[in-house]
């Protein structure tokens, strides 16, 4: 059996998240006190931090914490990079996966710091464009490699379980530079690939 590693959280920030969670449940017209609610407000607390985890990385650091110099000037593609995020206009989850090409210039990095990346964008209170453009300029940044592809596909609950409750509606966005913005059959080649 795996150990799964307890995350740290800063106690009072904690108890302060936790105290207005506790408000929340009351202006719902529930009674925090109860049995099955005692624990709620700090579990939320928790669970808000690591879903915004992101704020407390780097994207740029986190890739350059693994680069190495290699004459590769072909695609390197990551794809089917699981997603998970909160809508900041109603905090509520989207998720999905992500899929990243760059194409190197003399420098590449480790396969996980693409992962690490999404990871760290996508744990921040987002809107999914603004994602899929956070983490093509974070690798375009942090390799300067000749182009960089993100093209993100996700569900939003927002949408699936409330206000128009369309269960089945995916969203795709998409982000080029360099190589890929300017050469159609390089852009192609990146979207068969991902089909």
């Amino acid at each position: 059996m795996a150990y799964i590693k307890e995350e740290k959280y800063d106690e009072k920030t904690t108890e302060q998240i936790a105290q207005h969670v506790k408000a929340i449940l009351e202006l719902l017209g529930e009674n925090p006190e109860r049995e099955g609610l005692l624990k709620t407000p700090e579990r939320v607390a928790k669970s808000l931090q690591f879903l915004t985890k992101g704020y407390q990385e780097n994207g740029i650091q986190i890739v350059r914490q693994a680069i190495f110099d290699e004459e590769y000037q072909q695609m390197v593609l990551v794809k089917d990079i699981e997603l998970y995020s909160l809508c900041e206009h109603h905090m509520l989850p989207f998720l999905g996966k992500c899929h990243i090409a760059y194409i190197p210039d003399g420098k590449i990095t480790g396969l996980s710091k693409i992962a690490r990346v999404v990871e760290t964008f996508a744990r921040r209170l987002q809107v999914q464009e603004r994602l899929t453009v956070e983490i093509r300029d974070c690798i375009q940044e942090a390799l300067h490699p000749l182009g960089v592809a993100v093209v993100i596909e996700a569900t939003h609950t927002c949408m699936q379980i409330r206000g128009v409750q369309k269960s089945n509606a995916i969203t795709t966005t998409s982000a080029f530079s360099g190589a890929f913005l300017n050469s159609e059959k390089t852009r192609n080649e990146f979207l068969n690939l991902i089909r």
